[in-house]
């Protein structure tokens, strides 16, 4: 949670340091005036959302691109805090930006947790900048979606909805029809009725029941439930609204009447769950039930990598050694096809294990772990052309740095921008020497993201990489982290001209 920042802490602190440095002093930012009420009315085809945000919203939706940072500030100059900055992003973009493909231009919303976490990993002095980029992110997809379909959430059909006492059966019975109005007007009612987790319990099995979208489903989920934990979940009615549409996104006729490719894992591994043991999370954790899962994962279908899961389930594996050779999987992945489709085997499977996590229904954290092997084993099959495979995450080889201590970090940092294995086996080589954390290796890393990252998978992937170091077992870790390098910027990387349109922007207010 961040505390409210001050003009004199925003002034002081924020703009000196790292990629920050150089802004200069804002005093001059008091002469801008606050939201009026006419900035606050909403047309009538707009949903409206609570009252102490929608002039926020608004701002953020009707200032000019090459303004908003302007505004934005002068808002931080009346008081607005980081919290209220990052509820109206999140809320502008699911009311504004259709989430249809979940991915593309709708990143912008997708992205907003990813930016907010690597501003919790960050210095005070530093915490800004993601938000920032996100702000000027938003602006681009908001310009694309209008030039598309100027596609805007409606309003609620407030004498439509559901009893709240029918509000969950309706919800499910929309959602596994794949039935847009349906899931609409019950998950208001539902989300109006219920308590928050009743009701993200739901949507942790529809956001990984298909693949389409090459994962974004799941990952759109857990961010928007992340995000709904940090600004409050009183703002939950439009970003549920906005999920539930985005799940029951398909191609041709409704896959309630078809057994169309993304949906048939799903359903092969709620009869596989059926066979799991009732003791699955007690068992015995395995580096070697890990490394036999990751190679067999080299070469398996995606039902056959789910038998293998249940297998080594009932034989006693614990399952966080499961998740290890999930997440060394994904890695394995990035490495040897650094790309977009590499980027989403990481963040997928963070997605999901995230979920597995924050579940508390037994089974659906068991369909989370299938699901998240056969997505892998799908990825895989999409990538088959231009694989390395000579890269692979068990049998990566230290080089030997010439650099010691924080300097070393430098040096990978370096070579990130020239040799991305050489970066790798050189983060392998440093991680088990132990002269330096783990920590500053990444802190040095989420910095060149802030001055250097364009793309909104630049965070996304980096936020989930670094945080799935920590979930990965101490045994497999260095080299999990050791595969971000193919993803991560290097210091020899384009900087973001990012800091230099602020500068220039808050120079004339």
């Amino acid at each position: 949670m961040f505390r409210p920042l001050s003009r004199r802490d925003f002034v002081g602190s924020s703009l000196k340091a790292g990629a920050l440095a150089g802004l200069g002093d804002l005093a001059f930012l008091h002469r801008l005036p606050p939201v009026s009420a006419a900035d606050a009315k909403v047309p009538r085809e707009k949903v409206q959302l609570s009252s102490d945000i929608e002039p926020l919203v608004r701002l953020i939706e009707d200032t000019p691109r090459e303004r908003l940072f302007e505004s934005v500030a002068g808002q931080m100059h009346e008081g607005v805090g980081y919290q209220q900055l990052l509820a109206a992003l999140f809320l502008a973009g699911a009311r504004s930006i259709q989430p249809r493909p979940v991915g593309f231009k709708f990143h912008a919303v997708l992205v907003v947790n990813s930016a907010h976490l690597a501003s919790l990993a960050m210095p005070d002095r530093e915490r800004w900048l993601p938000l920032f980029w996100a702000l000027d992110n938003f602006k681009k997809s908001q310009a694309q979606n209008q030039t598309e379909s100027g596609w805007v959430m409606a309003p609620v059909a407030e004498g439509k909805l559901p009893s709240s006492s029918q509000a969950r059966e309706r919800f499910t019975q929309a959602m596994d029809n794949w039935d847009e109005e349906g899931a609409d007007r019950a998950i208001v009612s539902l989300v109006r009725s219920a308590g928050a987790g009743e009701v993200i319990e739901l949507f942790w099995r529809y956001g990984a029941r298909d693949f389409r979208d090459i994962g974004h489903k799941a990952i759109y989920t857990a961010n928007s439930w992340r995000t709904l934990q940090t600004i409050g979940w009183r703002h939950a009615e439009a970003i549920m609204r906005s999920l539930a549409y985005a799940l029951l996104e398909h191609e041709g006729d409704n896959p309630a009447r078809r057994n169309a490719e993304p949906d048939l894992p799903w359903r092969e591994n709620v009869k596989r769950a059926a066979a799991i043991r009732a003791d699955w999370q007690a068992g015995k954790r395995s580096p070697e039930a890990t490394a036999e899962l990751l190679k067999s994962s080299r070469t398996a279908s995606a039902a056959d990598a789910c038998e293998h899961v249940v297998e080594l389930v009932n034989k006693g594996v614990h399952p966080s050694s499961l998740w290890d050779g999930m997440f060394l999987k994904a890695g394995e992945l990035i490495m040897q096809q650094p790309g977009i489709i590499g980027i989403h085997c990481v963040t997928s499977v963070n997605a999901l294990h995230y979920g597995y996590e924050a579940s508390g229904n037994d089974q659906t954290r068991m369909l989370l772990m299938l699901q998240a092997a056969a997505f892998l084993a799908l990825f895989h099959k999409r990538m088959a052309n231009g694989l390395h495979e000579e890269r692979q995450v068990d049998t990566l080889e230290k080089a030997e740095l010439k650099a010691t201590g924080p300097d070393a970090v430098g040096e990978i940092l370096t070579d990130v921008s020239k040799d991305r294995l050489l970066a790798a086996r050189k983060t392998l080589a440093l991680l088990e020497s132990g002269s330096v954390s783990p920590q500053a290796l990444m802190t040095a890393a989420r910095r060149l993201i802030f001055a250097k990252g364009t793309d909104a998978h630049d965070y996304k992937f980096s936020s989930a990489a670094l945080e799935d170091f920590y979930h990965a077992s101490p045994t497999w870790r260095n080299r999990y982290l050791a595969t971000s390098m193919f993803n991560l910027k290097g210091s020899g990387d384009k900087d973001n001209p990012l800091v230099e349109r602020a500068r220039s922007a808050l120079e004339k207010v």
